[in-house]
């Protein structure tokens, strides 16, 4: 059996015992008008790392919870259309986004296929800089009425969220690792 067809039995078991009142008094919109962007990491479940429930926020996950144009997207129909207020960012220790780097890997990709993504992977060095990054994208976008963002780290050895609530222009912090 492939791990599919094992999600399917999987599925299986959960539609029969299913409670779909539970969902039918749920609204669309996010009960507490809020979207979180963070990575795909499978160690992280959202949900229990912040205490929500069923229907309380828009949970948006990529590689490294990097606000790429597809994440503006996501909030953009999260703020526009479905209510959401306020942003929360996580990345996380230990991220497999800090092990290669974008040129590295579409080398790699471009030696096994013999074409090089035109993507951008948006692998990173610095957890909180990249923070610093994706609050920075989200405060700049003209399509998201909202900018009331917070971005963290999740250590994934405790538990714990850390704030990145340090405001800095990235040009100079970069400019002060050279000095």
């Amino acid at each position: 059996m492939s791990m599919i067809d094992e999600l399917l039995s999987n599925n299986g078991s959960y539609a029969a015992s299913f409670a779909n009142a539970r969902l039918e008094g749920l609204p669309l919109k996010p009960a507490k008008r809020l979207a979180v962007v963070a990575c795909m990491d499978a160690r992280l479940d959202v949900h229990k790392i912040l205490g929500l429930q069923e229907g309380d926020a828009h949970v948006i996950r990529n590689a490294g919870g990097v606000v790429t144009d597809d994440a503006i997207r996501s909030l953009v129909v999260s703020q526009r259309k479905s209510g959401t207020t306020e942003i929360v960012l996580i990345h996380h220790t230990d991220c497999g986004m800090l092990t290669f780097s974008d040129d590295a890997l579409k080398r790699e990709i471009q030696a096994d296929t013999g074409i090089k993504p035109g993507f951008a992977l948006e692998s990173f060095t610095d957890l909180d800089e990249d923070v610093l990054q994706s609050i920075a994208r989200i405060r700049q976008s003209p399509f998201i009425p909202h900018r009331n963002v917070r971005g963290f780290v999740f250590d994934v050895s405790t538990g714990r969220l850390r704030e990145v609530d340090q405001v800095v222009d990235l040009m100079e912090r970069a400019t002060d690792r050279t000095d």
